[in-house]
């Protein structure tokens, strides 16, 4: 019983604290101790038999292990993703897009060029920061409520591009670890459930902002919104073909490297950026830079969670909880699915949600015979849902920083789109699964 409270209320503090704005390398472990002090788990390896659990070994077990399998990974995503920021590339393709689609249409503008760039590889937050932008000109120009933005930018993003068959994303790419499958694992379903994302996420987003125009909300100005500055750009051909570049590397090597073709596919993306774009860097070594602290603060901060993971695992209450969400009648995609994405929406990380849960469950499924690919669409696009509750970190990110709006605006519509919107998907992903599609 005490061990059940002391997971629950572990979970319960780390959103809280996150939410307050505590680093999450603080919160992670100052968490993570108060699991083990409610289920008496040893503090120190001194105090335990060698490979016992206890507090620290297992934190730090979890923290280091998830560092040494996706550095790399990490650091090229963030590197490729400044790259195509500091030579203008990104901004090319997203004003390409923008002109080609017209002003009519300025919120579909948006998340197609959100949409372009992530199933490219460029990072989710230089998306947002790159995009947000072109979204005030945008919206400024249609005389749309501008705490739409956020939605239109998280829409394009975390949905149907960041957890579909052969995205580029972390995301996609965790489960072949465990699953030993590809980055298109389930694709004809992966295609049907973005479609379906994409079409009815459209919808919603656009009958929320009639609504809120019908009600007489307008575009409101302010002093500090970024003008698009007359910097010469790239031609947006020469900024599309480093992302094609991505995705064409990761798919000609995922077969014999599997999770290590995306190191090759990264950097084949630097590598054809610079070629490129070379004349148009503003300082393409200070781009390296950023990109490898940015790829740290993000890797520390997953793994700080994945750390948490560790010790929450450990504990009799956590195996209790498996056991209960593995043991759900009917599909065993069902609870899969719904490990992944409770987990991901406790720690705020679709990526450590998966890193914590894969773990367990695949070995567990695997036996029972679940059709690897199946389960890997599925838990990615789970892994996509309760994440972005109001303390994921790029929602906070994007909302706060990038936007300026408050939660008390902004998220319901973000929330609508990024995590109800996913969460209907996984349902349709299992039910085709049912039915023997792409089995």
């Amino acid at each position: 019983m005490l061990s059940m409270i002391g997971l629950i209320g572990g979970l319960a503090l780390l959103i809280y604290l996150t939410m307050r704005g505590m680093n999450l390398l603080v919160a992670g472990p100052l968490c993570a101790l108060f699991v083990a002090l409610f289920s008496g788990l040893p503090l120190f390896p001194q105090l335990v038999g060698k490979g016992e659990a206890n507090f620290v070994g297992n934190y730090m077990t979890g923290f280091s292990g998830f560092i040494a399998s996706w550095y790399l990974m990490f650091l090229l995503g963030a590197i490729f993703g400044k790259v195509m920021e500091d030579s203008g590339a990104a901004d090319s393709v997203s004003k390409w897009i923008v002109e080609k689609i017209g002003m009519k249409r300025a919120v579909l503008a948006i998340v197609i060029a959100c949409a372009v760039l992530t199933y490219g590889g460029v990072s989710l937050f230089v998306v947002a920061f790159s995009v947000y932008p072109m979204a005030v000109s945008l919206f400024r120009q249609a005389d749309l409520p501008r705490r739409f933005i956020p939605a239109a930018l998280a829409f394009g993003s975390v949905t149907f591009t960041m957890t579909s068959a052969g995205s580029p994303e972390i995301q996609n790419w965790i489960p072949i670890e465990y699953l030993e499958t590809s980055p298109y694992a389930g694709w004809e379903v992966s295609l049907i459930c973005a479609v379906f994302m994409m079409i009815f996420g459209y919808w919603w987003l656009r009958r929320m902002i009639r609504k809120a125009v019908a009600n007489g909300e307008k575009f409101i100005a302010r002093a500090h919104d970024p003008v698009n500055e007359d910097k010469e750009l790239p031609h947006p051909i020469t900024g599309l073909i480093p992302l094609i570049v991505v995705l064409i590397i990761s798919f000609v090597f995922h077969d014999s490297l599997q999770q290590s073709a995306l190191i090759i596919a990264l950097l084949g993306g630097v590598i054809a950026s610079y070629l490129l774009n070379r004349k148009y860097f503003t300082s393409f070594w200070n781009a390296v830079s950023e990109g490898t602290l940015g790829a740290l603060i993000a890797l520390g901060n997953t793994a700080a969670v994945v750390g948490f993971g560790g010790v929450a695992k450990a504990v009799p209450a956590f195996e209790v909880a498996v056991n209960a969400m593995t043991s759900i009648p009917g599909s065993p995609l069902i609870g899969g699915a719904i490990a992944v994405s409770v987990i991901a929406g406790m720690t705020g990380s679709a990526s450590g949600g998966q890193a914590i849960a894969l773990p367990l469950l695949a070995p567990h499924y695997m036996e029972m015979g679940v059709n690897p690919e199946a389960l890997h669409r599925v838990v990615a696009i789970s892994s996509g849902a309760l994440d972005s509750l109001p303390h994921n970190g790029y929602v906070v990110t994007t909302i706060r920083g990038i936007c300026g709006e408050s939660h008390q605006d902004a998220y319901y519509p973000v929330g609508a789109l990024t995590v109800i919107v996913p969460a209907l998907a996984v349902v349709l992903a299992i039910i085709l699964f049912s039915f023997g599609l792409g089995i």
